[in-house]
């Protein structure tokens, strides 16, 4: 159903353009689209209500009905496309807002006697009868809509709360764990309400772990209750709930009762006073159901504790006060895995015959450490307490990537899993089918991903001043905050780099994209091509030895192949003339694609680390192309016709890639990335000057002067949305950005990336005021002063900084140990490298850096036993891992050994035992 909304979605405002421009269409058709557009938002409206019915639960005919409603909506954005390109490729562009007005008016002249026209209207006019047709549909359907109150299958999370604790494996070191949490400390009975929440994906056990704490503790209370919310509670049963299960005899009718809301949160509150109480909320979907619940349990009471269980991030952070309280489930390591799978296929742990170890090990590498999958696919190996043949066991793990699909016997884990997904918003289901593209294990960086999701109109907002990118960075941290998806890579500031999506939920979103038809995957094992009657609109190609049958994909809108041997072999590529994403990232069999100039539907060109030598010289016949990958090819120059590309949003290039002049049209870029300054004149960087749209920004210059440095600086002052900028330069002294210069207000990571050159000093333009939303700080400086490290210390959302002196490497001079003034320094700080500076984590005052996870400096070894330098670290509270530079100049062997120990002694000393890293320099 979402998919059918999403295909609506972004052609509502295409529609609207047609109706605001003047072109010269037939009376009867302009009053059809008028009368289509509404249709259209009455089915989105009623798509919206369907796609909150589980898909078993929905009549056949409902199911077809969104089907003819998505490809009614195809069928419209690809005319008004069609008619689009027309237009864009008829003319020269413009940069006037009232581009589409402007076009528009060009029609009489630009379809020559009329035929294209009169087949534009033709295709409209069919569009509008197929949408009266199906709104007879609509108005039955929305009379007929499935009531999801009732008929509701059995919570299969239910049988967490009964499971026998002798079949438990594994969970007594977390439910200590979590048990000390709640309780540390004799004096707990002394201390307010404490709420303690367990977070983690679906089918990792927080219904188990909460069942097994409450279980061992809840005799240390005056009363207890174990509650289930759900994705859509009656809030008014819940506080029922808690009252039936804190006293069933005091409360055996309140089920009968009708109270308010108020009513039952004053009797909680009324029953609890002067009570020592243990309560687990378990399960919560929704921030705002916990903000009502959490009103029946004072702050005030001693002792008390409460346990929450939930599937997302931000809401665990809003049950607790601390993060600190936040208990992160972990999936079970691989010796537990392997216990509990051995267990409950043979028995007992340890009685795996030998010739199954390996399959045995590679089926528990696909289970990825869940419990339910685990126990899943046991169940499908203990039939009747007889071990199935070798071959049947690799027959399951060959057909793990399609048993969602094919296996009763995995229906409760299916169903644990559809949880997640009927509860993500109807713009976020689309988005996470599409990652069914990608195969398994695959690790999808976020930004590629996302430029994607713009590019198929995943990601739309009828609001001009809103950033696409940004709405679908949100998109996708949303999925990760409702760990539908796995993080990889989260860097210092705390975005994530990439994702994976675990083998369980990869084969549910493939068997629910297959289900919508929304994308087609050809692979060795997992999937086939639909059949005959249906239309390819997105195609992943995951195996080479697939013979493809192109006569289905005229209407195909998305390529992406993920083996080298097919792309341009197999495929007549030049055919799929509405494509909006050729992604051949990887493919390095792929040299030639001067096809690509001919899809005038392009959206998103992926050519990363190809062999392709040249772009087609009309590349800039691609009016609608948001991005344009070509990082790791073997191109040189760039077509003079790039800088056509009026829409193009992202270019990814390499450094030595020379780029025609005229870069300035290209105004709607965001991302510029690695720009080479090389031997470039002065009008060329000026030119940059235009790209105030630039995000983000990397520059890669060598050997520049003075003049091209003042106008590099000129051109980045224009750029007032600028936040990201990384400058490469091979040229000793750092002179492109003057002191009185003012870096871009929105500016968040700044870093010069160069291994030999430096600023003369800190520039004054680092500042708090300058900089205040400065996350990410990589500079060299010839010499760092302890004023410098104060100031840095000042600005007020700094999280990582990386300092290097240079001095030490031009000339010998002693390393003096800073002094920082008391103060509020480093607030948001979690790593700090202080490259060859004498930066000991004594110099922090009392309260500077608390959540300073990463120190790096350099000790003379001297200094132990001259200067008697205190390399305490307790003060640091968040400390993980410390590295140090050992300076070996002018001391003894016994001066190093006693600097080492006394590190040692000091990283041993602090509660957290931070990691601590040596190593010995000479300078």
């Amino acid at each position: 159903m979402e998919i059918a909304m999403g295909a609506i979605g972004p052609l509502l405002p295409k529609l609207g353009e047609l109706l605001i421009g003047e072109l010269t269409l037939e009376k009867q058709v302009r009053k059809g689209i008028v009368s289509l557009v509404t249709e259209l938002k009455l089915m989105h409206a009623v798509l919206g209500k369907v796609s909150k019915v589980p898909v078993d639960q929905l009549d056949e005919g409902v199911k077809i009905w969104a089907g003819n409603v998505k490809e009614l909506s195809y069928q419209m954005e690809e005319i008004i496309d069609v008619f689009k390109v027309r237009m864009e490729n008829g003319g020269e562009p413009t940069n006037s807002k009232n581009r589409v007005k402007k076009i528009l008016k060009k029609v009489k002249r630009l379809f020559k006697n009329g035929k294209d026209l009169h087949r534009i209207s033709d295709a409209l006019e069919e569009a509008v009868q197929q949408a009266k047709n199906l709104a007879e549909l609509r108005q039955r359907y929305e009379q007929e809509m499935p009531d999801t109150s009732v008929g509701a299958s059995v919570d299969p999370r239910m049988m967490a709360l009964y499971t026998d604790v002798t079949e438990l494996v594994g969970i007594e070191e977390t439910r200590d764990e979590l048990v000390n949490l709640l309780i540390e400390g004799d004096d707990w009975l002394k201390h307010p309400l404490k709420t303690v929440s367990i977070v983690g994906f679906g089918g990792l056990g927080k219904t188990t772990l909460a069942k097994a704490v409450y279980d061992k503790i809840k005799g240390q209370f005056n009363c207890d209750a174990f509650i289930s919310v759900s994705q859509n509670p009656d809030k008014k049963k819940v506080f029922k709930n808690i009252l039936y299960e804190l006293d069933k005899n005091k409360y055996a009718h309140i089920h009968s009762k009708d109270w308010e809301e108020k009513h039952l949160i004053d009797e909680i509150i009324e029953f609890l006073n002067g009570k020592r109480y243990l309560v687990i909320i378990d399960d919560i979907w929704d921030k705002e159901v916990w903000k009502l619940i959490k009103c029946a349990f004072s702050k005030k009471s001693p002792g008390s504790r409460l346990i929450t269980t939930t599937r997302i991030i931000s809401v665990s952070e809003e049950c607790c006060s601390s993060r600190d309280d936040i208990y992160k489930m972990k999936p079970l390591s691989d010796d537990v895995s392997r216990t509990l799978f051995y267990k409950r296929v043979f028995s007992q742990e340890n009685g795996c015959p030998q010739e199954l170890l390996q399959v045995s090990k590679d089926i528990l590498k696909k289970c990825g450490g869940i419990p339910l999958a685990i126990i899943s696919i046991a169940s499908l190996l203990a039939n009747n307490r007889q071990i199935k043949t070798k071959h049947q066991w690799y027959t399951l793990l060959n057909s793990i990537g399609r048993g969602l699909t094919e296996d009763q016997n995995l229906e409760e884990m299916k169903k644990i899993l559809l949880f997640s997904y009927y509860d993500l918003p109807s713009y976020l289901k689309p988005c996470l089918l599409y990652l069914s593209i990608f195969p398994e294990d695959h690790k999808i960086m976020r930004d590629r991903l996302i430029w994607r999701w713009i590019s198929e109109g995943l990601v739309y907002s009828d609001k001009q001043e809103t950033s696409l990118y940004e709405l679908g960075n949100s998109y996708f941290s949303e999925l990760v905050n409702r760990s539908m998806v796995q993080p990889t890579g989260i860097d210092v500031e705390g975005n994530v780099e990439g994702c994976r999506v675990h083998d369980m939920v990869l084969d549910l979103i493939c068997l629910l994209s297959s289900e919508e038809n929304f994308v087609t995957i050809l692979d060795d094992t997992r999937r086939i091509m639909p059949n005959s009657e249906i239309k390819v609109r997105r195609l992943s190609i995951q195996n080479s030895k697939i013979d493809v049958d192109t006569t289905r994909m005229e209407h195909m809108r998305s390529l992406t192949v993920f083996t080298s041997d097919v792309a341009g072999e197999v495929l007549d590529i030049s055919s799929f003339q509405v494509l909006r994403v050729l992604d051949l990232e990887g493919c390095k069999n792929v040299s030639d694609v001067g096809y690509v100039q001919n899809l005038l539907h392009l959206r998103y060109l992926g050519l990363k680390d190809t062999h392709v030598k040249d772009l087609p010289m009309k590349i800039g016949k691609l009016q609608f192309l948001l991005t344009l990958d070509l990082r790791g090819t073997q191109i040189e120059a760039l077509p003079w016709s790039v800088v056509q590309l009026r829409c193009l949003m992202c270019l990814y290039v390499d450094y030595d890639m020379k780029l025609p002049s005229g870069i300035g049209n290209l105004t709607s870029l965001e991302v510029l990335d690695e720009l080479g300054l090389s031997d470039v004149d002065l009008d060329f960087v000026k030119e940059l000057g235009h790209l105030t749209k630039l995000r983000v920004l990397r520059l890669h210059c060598v050997d520049f002067d003075e003049r091209l440095g003042k106008a590099l600086e000129e051109f980045i002052s224009n750029i007032y949305k600028l936040d990201s900028l990384d400058v490469y330069t091979n040229h000793r002294l750092i002179n492109c950005l003057s002191e009185d210069w003012v870096p871009p207000p929105q500016l968040r990571r700044l870093a010069f990336m160069s291994s030999c050159s430096w600023f003369k000093t800190l520039p004054s333009w680092i500042n708090p005021s300058s900089l205040p939303l400065l996350s990410y700080l990589d500079i060299k400086v010839f010499e760092v002063r302890s004023e410098d490290i104060q100031l840095l210390g000042t600005l007020p959302a700094l999280l990582f900084l990386e300092i290097w002196d240079y001095s030490m490497f031009e000339e010998v001079h002693e390393v003096e140990a800073f002094v920082l003034s008391s103060g509020v320094l480093f607030p948001y700080a979690t790593e700090c490298r202080f490259n060859s500076i004498g930066a000991v984590p004594s110099m922090f005052p009392q309260g500077a850096a608390p959540r300073l996870k990463r120190l790096d400096f350099v000790l003379p070894a001297k200094w132990i036993s001259r200067e008697n330098i205190d390399l305490g670290m307790r003060h640091l509270p968040s400390l993980q891992r410390v590295t140090v530079g050992i300076i070996k100049n002018g001391a003894s062997h016994q001066e190093v050994d006693e600097a080492e120990a006394a590190l040692r002694a000091a990283a041993e000393d602090h509660p957290n035992h931070p990691v601590l890293g040596i190593k010995f320099f000479l300078y």
